[in-house]
């Protein structure tokens, strides 16, 4: 199948199940890739038959920003969620989200969590 991939979505938010997580801000990246025909739109070369990158980031920006979750578990699913129900072209979607800053003590680069959901 095909897929449209978007990597390195930034952004400030306050997730987690720790107070000062509840309170200050830190980084969230989150990746996604959206498993699609994209035939259509190949030939047509027309943004109608395809998924408009523009309207997916704020669409993720909206759920990260907007509402704190305590995982980045449930935080993943409601990406996932609300891109399948938003965009109907999209049969599946991967999220990958990233949390680097997670209040671990130790030598790391990120904690994640990786989900894949279909259209129902």
């Amino acid at each position: 199948m095909d897929s449209i991939i978007a990597r390195g979505l930034t952004f400030m938010a306050c997730h987690g199940v720790e107070p000062q997580e509840k309170n200050s801000p830190q980084p969230f990246n989150v990746d996604l890739e959206m498993f699609l025909d994209l035939e259509r739109a190949g030939q047509s070369d027309n943004l109608q038959d395809t998924v408009n990158y523009d309207e997916v980031y704020h669409l993720v920006e909206k759920i990260v920003t907007g509402t704190s979750y305590n995982l980045i578990e449930a935080l993943a699913e409601a990406i996932a969620r609300n891109l399948l129900d938003t965009f109907p072209l999209i049969k599946m979607v991967e999220v990958i989200v990233y949390k680097p800053e997670a209040p671990v003590r130790g030598n790391f680069t990120y904690f994640a969590a990786k989900i894949q959901r279909c259209q129902k």
